[in-house]
C-alpha cells in the first residue's frame, strides 16, 4: 500500500511539473517584411530591425489579408479591436478585424503599439460622432466605446497559400519561443495587392 501511495505521489508532482511546464510556454508576435521564404524557413526583418528566422510547419495554413471597412461592420459581429487612450480619456481603435465568432472575448493587454488594449468583443452598435465613428463592445463582463478615426487599420484575414509568403510583403507571426530561442509560427497572415496585416 505504501507503495502505490508512493507512485501516486510521484505521478502526480510529476503530472503538476508537466502543466507547469506548459504553461510557461512563451510566445511573441513578429511584425515585419519577408526577407526570404524557402518553403520552410520564413526569414522576416522585424519591425524593430531584427533580423528573424521562423519555422514554417508544413500544416500550418496561411492567411492572406483582405480589405475591411466600416461598411462591413454590423451589430451582432464579433471584432478584435486594439485600442489607446488619448490623455482626455478617449478610447482610439488603432486597429479594428473581425475575429471568429467562437473566440474568447474580454480584454488584455496588446503590443501593437505602447499601453495598447485589445478587446474581443461583440458588436453592439457604432454611431457616427464628430470625430470618427464610435463602436460599442460588448465583451460579456463588461463595454467599451472605441472611436473609429480616418486613421484606423481596418483589415480582415482570408485563406492563403505558402506561395504568398514572397519577400517584400508585410507579414504577421504569432510564434512559440521553443528551446534555442527557436521560433515556430503558430499563425501567418501575410499582405496582399497592398492590404498589410496589422493585430
Amino acid at each position: 500500500m505504501a507503495k502505490m501511495t508512493w507512485i501516486a505521489a510521484t505521478a502526480a508532482i510529476l503530472a503538476a511539473g508537466m502543466t507547469g511546464a506548459a504553461a510557461q510556454t512563451q510566445t511573441m508576435n513578429v511584425r515585419g517584411t519577408i526577407t526570404a521564404f524557402d518553403g520552410k524557413m520564413l526569414s522576416v526583418q522585424s519591425r524593430d530591425g531584427r533580423a528573424l528566422t521562423i519555422d514554417v510547419p508544413e500544416a500550418l495554413n496561411v492567411n492572406i489579408t483582405k480589405p475591411f471597412t466600416l461598411a462591413d461592420v454590423k451589430p451582432g459581429m464579433v471584432l478584435g479591436v486594439t485600442t489607446v487612450k488619448k490623455a482626455d480619456g478617449t478610447i482610439v481603435a488603432i486597429d479594428v478585424r473581425p475575429i471568429p465568432a467562437t473566440a474568447n472575448q474580454g480584454l488584455s493587454p496588446h503590443d501593437l503599439a505602447p499601453d495598447s488594449t485589445m478587446t474581443n468583443a461583440t458588436l453592439e452598435g457604432a454611431v457616427q460622432v464628430a470625430n470618427g465613428n464610435e463602436l460599442t463592445l460588448n465583451y460579456k463582463s463588461g463595454t467599451v466605446k472605441a472611436l473609429v478615426v480616418p486613421e484606423t487599420a481596418m483589415s480582415q484575414a482570408a485563406p492563403g497559400a505558402r506561395s504568398d509568403l514572397k519577400p517584400g510583403e508585410t507579414v504577421f507571426v504569432s510564434t512559440r519561443v521553443e528551446a534555442g530561442d527557436k521560433l515556430t509560427a503558430a499563425r501567418i497572415q501575410v499582405s496582399k495587392d497592398g492590404v498589410k496585416p496589422t493585430q
